[in-house]
């Protein structure tokens, strides 16, 4: 922890056989106490997507596993992430064997989106597996949205503009205050 944060105290009660396998745990991972563990964990139960709102800006990985000798699922698949490129920061391809083959897709986006490519992709036939994991919140990005509803009651200022293919080939939009 960079800053001094505060902290709150409180027991917890486990069965001594889950104590027990939990300091297991803890011991093979290197923690150097119980709180360090129990933190880690709470912050990755607070990361699942199911917990998260639709709305808010999220950073992860969809990872999925499929067999390539389906007709036409390779197309299919990298026809989604060119529908998607707009939240697809980079994608890593590996021949896991003759016939499957693992993808990891870096995204970054409104969660809501990123719920429905992974939705698609895993209702394809020969995708064996997929994965939607959150890593990131923006918290920062829901503060800016706050405020572009106007839930400050300072006027807003909307910019948008469209960056040449060369450099980015996609458009943003901006929000400013106009204090």
């Amino acid at each position: 922890m960079a800053d001094k944060e505060d902290l709150t105290r409180f027991g917890v009660a486990f069965p001594t056989p889950l104590i027990e396998q939990f300091d297991h745990y803890i011991e093979e991972q290197g923690y150097k106490n119980r709180s360090e563990a129990f933190r880690d964990l709470v912050r990755k139960t607070l990361l699942q997507p199911s917990t998260l709102q639709s709305d808010q800006d999220v950073a992860g990985t969809i990872v999925m596993v499929y067999d390539h000798h389906i007709s036409d699922l390779p197309i299919r698949l990298m026809e989604l992430q060119h529908e998607a490129h707009h939240d697809i920061i980079s994608n890593m391809h590996v021949h896991l064997n003759h016939d499957q083959c693992l993808e990891v897709i870096a995204v970054r986006g409104n969660l809501g989106r990123l719920r429905h490519l992974h939705q698609q992709i895993q209702v394809q036939k020969g995708v064996l597996y997929a994965e939607l994991s959150v890593t990131y919140v923006d918290e920062l990005n829901k503060l800016a949205h706050a405020q572009s509803s106007g839930q400050d009651g300072n006027p807003i200022q909307s910019l948008d503009h469209n960056h040449s293919a060369g450099q980015h080939g996609h458009s943003h939009h901006h929000h400013r205050s106009t204090e």
